[in-house]
């Protein structure tokens, strides 16, 4: 078999289709102890479910007992193609070829991937020997066709194009709307996607790229509907029940979105990837326990799963067993080395700490510029952390400058327009609007604390505080507020937020101030109250006293530098957007700063500033205070808030599981001069003993 190419006309659809997955049985488990047909049929079944990573490991495996079996070369070429791996792509379909100069599937697979690199002369000399090499299908010509369209030959394009839709209309177009938006042409790739749709209906293929394209424009509430009949019409399409969990999480719908996979399941039990789609979307859920069961059954099902793997860790650390999550993590590394988010999420438990020979790897592969620059962000945040605890603070500050430059490179954010949300926000609520107000506007319940602040100022640890306390559910970053603010645009008829909270009657605030209770419900337990510690919430102070007068709001401070560089430090998941640059971070500081003196202003003592730094010199006197300002007795657990149990979800899980210690006060004077310019830009609101040391 070494020097035979299977040609295997599903793996070319798919290799060409990257966002289209076809209709499969039971899912396979990962077993290398068939033989090497049976091994290829079952890296193909796992490509028909969507399912690259798991096919990539058959592939490489095998590999490993045969190098020479041309059959997965060509296959794992195609694959990281795919992928966008093109420097060993290149090699081993450039292998193939050589071993098999007279296969179509491998010319083919070859001409392909030089095409993807923008090499049209040499794609088409490959692509036409696969033409000449076998009948020639509607996908090989619609590339012939790119190719000499690249080369300048535009006629002979068109009538390859031609041929290519003579030959099978819907394929064709199925193959040029792909190939649109892989190459990121979105509009192009609908209108295609939109025609095929309507001249078949149940073109569950077409249809999946069309609830892709809207998911790539964040359109969720469009997507949703178009995955639903998909489901209908080809109920065992596992990748379209993913995505519609996917579409529920975008939406923050995530008990439906763990009750969709649960159907998902019900039909095929079997299927790695549900369970690692249940468990992440049980982990949205706040059920961090149910979600360790289901990452579980899926790495049973396939233990060469990174992600899964990954995801066990990233709940494991949930629910405090860092040891379990550690184990997990490497895991994850053994299986995908090159993944950089799992290096950081080992450095982001804070309390771990790499190994010499941990630290040279990762230096080696940010060296490495092929790498997805998420990768390499990965990488280079973990490396400054690494560096960090070695003390080490030039190198340190060095790769965290590196990472948040790459990453900056990769986002949009406008201060400008953050300034812009934060003055329509001070008009809109002002102190006479507050006057304005008749005294049972709202909804009057008192169950909510607000945490509010910048990232990395100590919410976590208030947080802790509070849900020591026995009448306190302690819930994580909810993010239903801006929500709820956000639904009260309506483009249509021209209302936007927050100007039109002024012609909102005052039934309509209660009405709001419920919606938030009832939308937060499924986080708490049974406690009269609850913590929701979204830090930019911060801005909506003045929407949360209109809809919920008797909410209770903690501004978590700490020393500007601290605060500031905190998140300079830190990758997060998603938003945050003002962090990746320290001059646009000590902007941000200040816009916050501004905000939170116009609440002071126009609600007075509404906010209780609680600042790190006192809570750690005097923990006792700051419980004390914030307790008497939510309304509670004291309690002595709120003290001992290191032995709660709880679930912690974010970057600090590790911290607050320890006693208050003051080694993370000041620790922006480690990094000296490196600091001198977010210092000036600070300035204005730095402590003037803080000014005195720089």
């Amino acid at each position: 078999m070494s020097n035979r190419v299977v040609a295997n006309e599903i793996w070319h659809t798919l290799n060409e289709h990257p966002v289209v997955n076809y209709m499969t049985g039971h899912g396979d488990t990962l077993m290398t102890n068939d033989n090497p047909r049976k091994i290829y049929e079952r890296a193909i079944n796992c490509l028909q479910r969507g399912e690259r990573e798991d096919a990539e490991l058959l592939c490489r495996d095998a590999l490993q007992r045969d190098p020479g079996d041309i059959n997965f070369v060509a296959l794992l070429g195609s694959i990281l193609a795919g992928a966008g791996a093109m420097e060993e792509a290149a090699e081993l379909l450039g292998r193939a070829v050589r071993s098999a100069p007279g296969s179509a599937s491998a010319r083919e697979d070859f001409g392909t991937l030089l095409l993807n690199l923008d090499r049209p002369a040499e794609a088409a000399e490959h692509l036409e020997k696969a033409r000449s090499l076998k009948a020639p299908t509607a996908r090989l010509l619609s590339k012939l066709s790119a190719a000499y369209q690249k080369l300048g030959r535009g006629a002979e394009a068109a009538r390859l194009r031609k041929e290519a839709a003579a030959l099978s209309p819907s394929a064709a177009k199925l193959d040029e709307a792909t190939r649109l938006f892989v190459e990121g042409k979105f509009r192009e790739s609908e209108v295609l996607a939109k025609e095929l749709v309507r001249e078949n209906p149940n073109d569950v293929n077409a249809a999946l790229l069309l609830a892709r394209l809207a998911m790539m424009a964040n359109c969720y509430e469009e997507a949703r509907p178009i995955l639903e009949k998909i489901i209908q019409v080809a109920p065992r399409y596992m990748a379209a029940w993913h995505d519609l969990s996917t579409v529920l999480k975008e939406l923050h719908q995530y008990e439906e979105a763990v009750e969709v996979l649960s159907r998902a399941l019900a039909l095929d039990g079997e299927n790695a990837m549900t369970h690692y789609y249940h468990g992440a979307a049980l982990a949205m859920a706040a059920r961090p326990e149910e979600a360790v069961v289901a990452y579980r059954e899926a790495v049973a099902l396939e233990p060469k799963l990174p992600g899964a793997h990954i995801g066990l860790g990233h709940v494991l650390k949930t629910v405090g067993d860092q040891d379990g999550g550690i184990e997990a993590y490497r895991r994850a590394i053994e299986l995908r080395p090159d993944f950089g988010e799992t290096y950081y999420s080992l450095a982001n438990l804070k309390t771990f700490r790499f190994s010499e020979a941990e630290v040279a790897e990762m230096e080696t592969r940010l060296a490495n510029e092929s790498l997805p620059v998420e990768c390499r962000v990965h990488f280079a945040f973990s490396l400054g952390k690494a560096f960090e605890d070695q003390k080490s603070y030039d190198q340190s500050f060095e790769y965290y400058a590196i990472a948040n430059k790459l990453h900056r490179n990769t986002i949009a954010y406008d201060p400008v327009q953050t300034e812009v949300a934060h003055q329509r926000m001070r008009e809109a609520f002002s102190a006479d609007f507050f006057e304005g107000l008749p005294r049972d506007t709202g909804c009057s319940l008192p169950d909510p604390i607000f945490i509010v602040g910048l990232p990395r100022s100590g919410s976590t640890l208030l947080e802790q505080i509070l849900a020591s306390h026995s009448q306190v559910d302690g819930t994580s970053e909810l993010p239903d507020i801006s929500l709820i603010a956000q639904s009260l645009t309506k483009p249509r008829s021209g209302q936007v937020f927050p100007q039109c909270l002024s012609d909102i009657p005052p039934s309509t605030l209660g009405a709001l101030g419920q919606q938030y209770i009832d939308q937060t419900r499924r986080h708490r337990q049974n406690a009269p109250f609850f913590t929701d510690k979204m830090p930019n919430n911060f801005a909506y102070v003045g929407f949360i006293k209109a809809i919920l007068p008797n909410a209770k709001i903690i501004d978590a401070r700490r020393h500007p530098m601290d605060s500031c560089f905190g998140c300079f430090k830190q990758h997060f998941a998603k938003g945050q957007t003002f962090s990746y640059d320290l001059f646009e971070l000590g902007e941000f500081y200040l816009e916050y700063c501004e905000m939170m003196a116009h609440w002071d202003a126009a609600l007075p003592g509404a906010v209780l500033r609680v600042q790190y730094e006192e809570v750690v010199e005097d923990l006792e006197t700051q419980v004390r205070r914030i307790l008497d300002y939510c309304g509670l007795p004291f309690e002595e657990s709120c003290i001992n808030f290191h032995e709660n149990k709880r679930s912690v979800r974010t970057a600090s899980s590790e911290q607050v599981r320890q006693p208050i210690y003051r080694g993370s006060v000041a620790t922006w004077k480690r990094y000296g001069g490196h600091l001198d310019a977010l210092a000036e830009i600070l300035a204005p609101v730095l402590p003037s003993s803080s000014i005195g040391s720089l």
